[in-house]
């Protein structure tokens, strides 16, 4: 059973676990559960995606249960007027707020403009080596994207040499042979923890939160980092 965080006669909203793909896709075609299917199926009636966050991602995930609120909500993602917030875990120290303004290229070769802002929240430092350093360090991070372009927040951190741990391709290899080894963790720690948009019948503002995975938790844990 999916996690319903609100539900109303043209909206749904879930909290997506780890490593659930949103609906059928030909990069992976040995998935046989997909969140759309599953909703469908708790619900008992059609669902339409109104966004996508990635296999590796949890967290908040907005379905419109009719076409015409797919479509208005939409037209609110196009327009930039959902704001969304995320957790994520990444290596190394940091220690300012920062804007991350860098394009991305699309898989047809299309530059797109991409803006993310990051705010550091907590620091954990593990005594296990990594490359030629002693410890290893971690970022608690929020980051907002400003921009939805695929990957944002995964290249955008690699781009800085702070990827999130537990990514493939965009992180760092000794850091994810090291959750695994020491830790048997595998999972991204990418979380969509919020959102906030206008709901396109009543005009009231819904305010969302997403409470963390178990595996998102269990590595806060590992590094003594209490929410």
């Amino acid at each position: 059973m999916l996690d319903i965080l609100y539900l109303d006669s043209h909206i749904v909203i879930i909290n997506k676990p780890h490593g659930l793909l949103v609906h059928q896709s030909p990069i992976a075609r040995n998935a046989s559960e997909f969140a759309i299917q599953m909703l469908r199926d708790q619900l008992n009636q059609r669902v339409y995606p109104v966004h996508r966050i990635d296999r590796k991602t949890s967290g908040v995930l907005i379905f419109a249960l009719d076409k015409e609120t797919n479509r208005m909500l939409t037209e609110q993602f196009t327009q930039q007027s959902i704001k969304k917030t995320y957790l994520a875990v990444v290596r190394g120290f940091i220690k300012e707020n920062t804007l991350i303004d860098y394009a991305l290229r699309r898989e047809d070769g299309k530059i797109q403009e991409a803006q993310t802002y990051i705010r550091p929240l907590k620091y954990a430092e593990l005594p296990i080596g990594s490359a030629n350093h002693p410890t290893s360090r971690y970022t608690l991070i929020e980051a907002e994207p400003h921009t939805g372009r695929m990957h944002q927040i995964r290249k955008h951190m690699a781009h800085i040499f702070h990827p999130i741990i537990g990514d493939r391709p965009h992180g760092c290899n000794k850091q994810n042979k090291l959750w695994l080894e020491h830790f048997s963790m595998n999972t991204m720690l990418l979380h969509a923890s919020h959102i906030t948009f206008i709901h396109p019948i009543s005009q009231e503002i819904i305010s969302m939160n997403a409470p963390l995975q178990s595996e998102f938790t269990e590595a806060l844990k590992i590094l003594n980092i209490e929410m």
